[in-house]
């Protein structure tokens, strides 16, 4: 992927530290963009010794599975930001503790790990991209494991409801344990939570699918 290449994408857009890199060191990090249909995984333990990458377009949560099985949704990414954990990961040389999984569809850049940890040491505008990331990124995994001790499990419902729709596209396409461990909760508490809105006339359930009806009323209940 030459500069050329590069420019007629949205990359430097998304993220403009990367601007400064030469047509060489574009070549030594092999760069190459895939696409992700929504919930697919990304990027899995394995591939955190390989390769580094960048979020375009879309978002995707981080994901830790536990050992009896169960997940935990420990941060999410936006276009534009850089997963903490990959470049933590990256440095101390250990396996990537988690998965990364398409909550849209998405586009990724990927590059060799050499080269991402190589920019992050010797191009300081994208170092400072880098470890600001990582300062942001540690405060939105506390606020988030802070959240199920503040914030009733209503209100959490609704502010991942909301998230991933809008007044345009209503249909939120997941399944209520999906929800469940979005919001680090027991599916019977999603379901019940559900079922409430729905007898209120906000949301409209069916098979792996929830559409907004209401969405002031949601929106309402997190002002509250």
């Amino acid at each position: 992927m030459s500069i050329e290449t590069i420019k007629e994408t949205n990359l430097l857009d998304v993220f403009p530290s990367l601007n400064g890199l030469s047509q060489e060191e574009w070549e030594q990090a092999r760069p190459h963009v895939k696409r992700f249909p929504a919930k697919s995984n990304i990027f899995q333990r394995e591939d955190a010794s390989l390769y580094g990458m960048f979020l375009l377009r879309g978002t995707a949560r981080i994901t830790a599975v536990h050992e009896n099985g169960n997940e935990t949704v420990l941060n999410r990414l936006s276009a534009g930001e850089i997963c903490s954990l990959l470049v933590l990961s990256g440095l101390c040389g250990r396996d990537y503790p988690a998965y990364l999984v398409a909550e849209t569809d998405v586009d990724v850049l990927f590059v060799l790990r050499s080269s991402f940890l190589r920019w992050v040491q010797f191009h300081e505008s994208f170092r400072s991209t880098v470890f600001g990331g990582l300062l942001e990124s540690t405060f939105r995994m506390i606020d988030m494991m802070g959240e199920k001790e503040r914030m009733p499990v209503e209100k959490r419902l609704a502010k991942a409801l909301l998230r991933v729709t809008t007044e345009q596209e209503p249909l939120v396409a997941a399944t209520h344990q999906e929800l469940a461990e979005e919001m680090n909760s027991a599916r019977e508490v999603v379901s019940r939570t559900l079922l409430k809105f729905a007898r209120s006339g906000w949301v409209e359930t069916g098979r792996g699918r929830i559409k907004i009806l209401q969405r002031n009323r949601l929106e309402d209940m997190l002002c509250d």
